[in-house]
């Protein structure tokens, strides 16, 4: 009897057309299921694809934007960068890389994948404002500030471009120049712009110490999210420049009411409180803010109230371990002057004010105390 002989069949073209259909199909299923939120479905879909082809370009970035969706960037690189391998040219994956990288902080390298993107794409304004941000990350003024004002020759009043210039100007304590931007962002949406560009504007006018200007951004922030920690901290920030302790209390407080252990907060309230002339309180709120952690302000706070209450030794001492912790911060050589002489210590006292002779201060402080020791 005759063996019969099977040879290996390799498949016609019939088969490689009908996978090429079924892959083409799986694929856009999970683009789908991607755009659906649907992610562990999608998942299903792109790995399928990859155990019959490992380099397929749409299921590589499938697999990177649904980790990227799920905020897991770290996992979604390698998809990336081996579908770049394959198909160096491809926008999504650079895109996706780039974004990636941003995530992660390492932002130099996510500026040179979306240079890649724009040798290719010049003209992407998601990606030059995206770009303009990470140069803004790395403290490239220029390089960013170029590209924002690309993108607004582009866009006219483009918000992201607009938003970042007012963080970058901010950034490099170009204050005035943050107003700008921001405030045209406030021009063109009125009582309807974002809350942080109210809270931003105003956090502009403390830096200038603008504070009458600060005041109405702040409260109309409020007036949206009565509980906005910038907004309560800003306004009362603005009464504390303009001396108005009774008025910044009440939103420290509020901060407070919220949040007992902050202990910058529970400092500012003491100082509040301090130049109320509620030392007890002052106090309180100073030794909570220590028994936190420590802090040089509630330690001047309670220096302070022991100068004040003419236990000036007590104050000496303090003032005198904070100038060791801090030796560039002239107010406290001024408030250990002011001991010194209350003390009767004239050798002490002219010995301050000439470090800060030699530090270069000068001012009506400074000839009030001269003047004191000379009488």
């Amino acid at each position: 009897m005759q063996e019969e002989h099977h040879e290996a069949r390799t498949p016609d073209n019939g088969d490689e057309q009908s996978q090429a259909i079924a892959i083409t199909e799986l694929s856009q299923r999970g683009y789908q299921l991607l755009k659906e939120n649907l992610l562990d479905e999608a998942e299903a879909c792109f790995r399928s694809i990859l155990e019959t082809e490992p380099h397929n370009n749409y299921a590589l970035v499938g697999m990177g934007d649904l980790l990227r969706k799920r905020r897991q960037f770290r996992e979604a690189v390698p998809y990336y960068e081996t579908c770049l391998e394959h198909h160096p040219e491809n926008n999504y994956a650079l895109f996706g890389l780039a974004d990636c990288f941003k995530s992660l902080k390492y932002y130099h390298r996510a500026i040179k994948i979306w240079e890649r993107y724009l040798k290719h794409d010049d003209e992407n304004v998601t990606v030059l404002t995206r770009v303009a941000d990470a140069y803004r990350k790395v403290r490239d003024f220029r390089g960013s500030k170029e590209l924002y004002l690309r993108v607004l020759e582009m866009q006219q009043d483009n918000a992201y471009a607009l938003i970042g210039l007012g963080h970058l100007h901010y950034d490099f304590k170009e204050y005035a120049g943050a107003l700008h931007y921001w405030g045209r962002m406030y021009e063109l949406h009125g009582d309807n712009v974002d809350i942080r560009v109210l809270t931003s504007m105003g956090n502009c006018h403390r830096k200038m110490k603008t504070f009458e200007e600060g005041v109405p951004l702040f409260e109309q922030a409020l007036d949206r999210q009565p509980n906005n920690f910038y907004a309560l901290f800003g306004l009362a920030d603005c009464y504390r420049g303009l001396g108005q302790p009774e008025k910044s209390l009440r939103y420290w407080e509020k901060i407070l009411e919220r949040d007992e252990a902050n202990k910058v907060i529970l400092t500012r309230a003491g100082d509040a409180y301090r130049c109320m002339g509620d030392l007890d309180t002052a106090e309180h709120h100073y030794t909570k803010a220590l028994n936190i952690e420590f802090d040089e302000y509630a330690i001047l706070g309670l220096a302070l109230i022991n100068k004040e209450r003419g236990n000036l030794d007590q104050a000496v001492e303090s003032l005198t371990s904070l100038i060791r912790n801090d030796p560039k911060n002239h107010r406290l050589y001024l408030e250990l002057a002011e001991c010194r002489i209350a003390l009767g210590h004239r050798r002490e006292a002219n010995a301050i004010l000439s470090q800060l002779h030699d530090m270069g201060v000068k001012g009506r402080a400074v000839s009030a105390l001269q003047e004191k020791l000379g009488r």
